[in-house]
């Protein structure tokens, strides 16, 4: 009993110890006057031009810096912290983490950088870099290096949007559905939407937020397919499922209204008609149950040849006028066709 009195009690003063230390440092640390770290690579106004067609991976930027220096011997912890220039760090975006005095950073984290800070993509911006150090299991003692400018064009491979408000949805620009252009930089979008009487079409704002007061797009009275920036009306459609183009640089538009149905010779009735597939609002998705064999399918809008979907690659993502598709094996299937992410249309065979 007396020897495990005295292993409790060993125990606690070693813990009483640990902990007196632990405060020591700290109050050792609270007076502590360091010097902060100085970046050494890249220079001010360095310029960096970040290609998407380029692998992700490769390295874009070496940022190096000499090491802080604090007066009670410490692990010194330097975190990267970037900022859009004019910001003064009100939130910055943390980078790497590390207890080196330099790091390498690839072209797709650069990049993240430089978009989290709300750089534009495919236009120079300016960024701002600064190292913080601190020290010790509390990141005491926070110090921060003079921030040093760079040049960056940063890049996104998402496709352009605008928005498709109207009565079909409540009128409701960051609720409504979207349309997509063929790339950055271009005026063409396009999209499958279901509409229901009054709508327009909306454009972003510089953050990527569809609200009123944005630039929008309406019909110039005559129900012609030409738009309006200014002075628009609403456009208006009876209820149904459209294909929508719209350019917003050549001011022009078009609706055509498309029922789906799934045909081929996996289907009961072969090439020769459609299976009529029902539109489910709640997933904006068209379906049908039904049994095939194991043959191919396409899926064709109004019972016509000359607007319909097949899969060119077997890659479950659509293409106009592509290939037959198999079906792999016999069975009752649910067929799903997703129009609903404009430029990305997919397809799903799901055996019940």
């Amino acid at each position: 009993m007396k020897h495990l009195f005295k292993l409790i009690y060993l125990s606690c003063f070693t813990i009483f110890i640990w902990s007196c230390e632990d405060d020591i440092a700290l109050v050792q640390l609270s007076s502590d006057n360091g010097v902060s770290a100085k970046i050494n690579t890249p220079l001010n106004n360095d310029t960096f031009v970040l290609n998407f067609a380029e692998t992700q991976t490769n390295p874009a930027i070496t940022i190096s810096w000499e090491r802080a220096n604090y007066e009670t011997p410490v692990v010194i912890s330097y975190t990267v912290e970037f900022a859009k220039t004019g910001t003064d760090f009100a939130e910055p975006v943390l980078g790497s983490v590390t207890t080196n005095t330099s790091v390498v950073m690839a072209i797709s984290e650069l990049n993240g950088a430089a978009s989290a800070a709300g750089l534009q993509p495919f236009a120079e911006g300016s960024l701002d870099i600064r190292i913080k150090s601190d020290v010790g299991t509390h990141n005491a003692l926070p110090q921060y290096s003079n921030p040093i400018t760079i040049l960056v064009t940063p890049f996104t491979t998402e496709l352009p949007k605008i928005a498709v408000p109207g009565n079909h949805q409540g009128w409701d620009p960051p609720t409504a559905p979207l349309l997509a252009s063929e790339a950055f930089g271009a005026t063409n979008y396009e999209g499958y939407v279901y509409l229901d009487g009054g709508h327009k079409f909306i454009a972003p704002d510089s953050s990527g937020d569809f609200n009123w007061g944005n630039t929008d797009w309406g019909d110039d009275g005559s129900s012609s397919g030409v738009l309006l920036e200014d002075g628009e009306s609403d456009i208006i459609t009876p209820a149904g499922y459209y294909y929508i183009t719209a350019d917003t640089g050549e001011l022009t538009y078009s609706e055509t209204m498309y029922n789906w149905g799934l045909i081929g010779s996996a289907t009961p009735d072969n090439w020769d008609s459609d299976q009529d597939m029902i539109y489910d609002a709640a997933s904006n998705t068209w379906r049908i149950t039904l049994d095939l064999s194991a043959e191919e399918i396409k899926f064709r809008a109004n019972d016509a040849w000359d607007w319909n979907y097949g899969d060119t690659g077997a890659d479950a993502l659509l293409d106009l006028g592509g290939d037959n598709i198999a079906v792999s094996a016999g069975g009752n299937y649910t067929v799903v066709l997703d129009l609903s992410n404009p430029r990305e249309y997919t397809y799903s065979l799901i055996l019940n």
